[in-house]
């Protein structure tokens, strides 16, 4: 009979570093609130945004998914000729194919590297972490370099009062390893499809092209129950993501939640159970909501300002449009490789 050789599976893998690129323009809500007929305070107290970030128009997604990959890998420490696999996050790469990925992955000097889009959404970087630990766990590959990015501005109907003025461009990647010890728990994941019209594009591409529909299709959200979804049926999710750690919510020492709101943040900081002294990512104040770019470049941000360190023990949990979720718990890399 026939062996076959397999890879060799390590037992545990780690995110080795971190980077991010934000869109130039700095856009205050004064700049956006004449179309939606609102007001700054208005926008602060519903969402806790003071200003988004968005990209120059000669700026392309593959330009910003460039600019976070170099950081991340430049963080990380790895050689880049060990990087085995490119995942991209993202629901703003406007062609069908080729896939951003292989596009990027050129761009970084990462080929033959395998590399391929997920669409998740705002879930999408959490996603790209849990196949990027199988894949390491599994010995399928050595290093993934794990992006999410978005120009949410090239969706955005500057008329819609439900979801464009909260969103942002950005990119933020990281580069998942081996690891001697346990440094990514199991991902908890899963979609509400039931839900999905909770979170839609206006009309499809096609509606656009036979010319039934001739708008730019945008995107859309009924707020009230994409709020009450995420601040308390996600918790169980990230009470289950603690628990398949091993671990309690009073273990954990960093809170990074998608950026979608401030309040949803700050309920679920009270449904889950979190300590008192949790550091909190609130990158959205300044940033906006980058989608599927929130989570690594919020993780970014804590650890270039110092707000949180390597070695302390972080909950990341991202959500949207599916209605897609994925979690986990995982320590935090040094801010420079050294």
């Amino acid at each position: 009979m026939t062996t076959l050789k397999v890879s060799q599976p390590v037992t545990y893998s780690r995110v080795l570093g971190v980077g991010g690129f934000r869109g130039e323009r700095v856009v205050p809500n004064d700049e956006i609130v004449g179309p939606i007929n609102s007001s700054d305070e208005w926008i602060r107290q519903r969402t806790g945004i003071i200003s988004r970030c968005r990209a120059e128009e000669t700026t392309s997604l593959l330009d910003m998914c460039e600019a976070a990959g170099r950081s991340a890998i430049a963080a990380s420490g790895v050689d880049p000729a060990e990087i085995d696999v490119v995942i991209l996050g993202t629901i703003t790469w406007m062609e069908q194919t080729p896939a951003a990925a292989a596009i990027v992955a050129a761009r970084l000097g990462l080929t033959p590297a395998a590399a391929y889009d997920i669409s998740a959404a705002c879930a999408g970087y959490c996603y790209g972490i849990g196949q990027a630990d199988a894949l390491v766990r599994t010995g399928a590959a050595r290093n993934v370099l794990v992006i999410g990015a978005e120009r949410m501005s090239d969706v955005i109907d500057p008329a819609d009062r439900t979801i464009s003025f909260i969103l942002g461009d950005g990119a933020g990647a990281a580069v998942v390893g081996a690891s001697e010890t346990p440094a990514i728990g199991p991902t908890v994941w899963g979609t509400d499809g039931e839900q999905a019209h909770l979170i839609t594009q206006t009309h499809s591409w096609l509606t656009f092209r036979d010319g039934s529909d001739t708008s730019w299709p945008t995107l859309r959200q009924e707020g009230p129950a994409v709020f009450k979804w995420a601040s308390f049926t996600l918790a169980r999710a990230a009470r289950k993501a603690i628990a398949d750690a091993g671990l309690t919510p009073e273990d954990i020492d960093v809170f990074i939640p998608h950026q979608a709101n401030m309040r949803i943040i700050d309920q679920m900081v009270k449904t889950i159970g979190l300590r008192g002294d949790v550091v909190v990512a609130r990158d959205i104040a300044e940033t906006g909501n980058t989608s599927a770019a929130s989570i690594p470049l919020a993780t970014e941000r804590l650890l270039r300002e110092g707000q949180a360190h390597g070695g302390q023990v972080a909950l990341q949990i991202g959500f949207g449009a599916g209605l897609a979720y994925a979690a986990q718990v995982f320590i935090l890399p040094d801010h420079n490789h050294a």
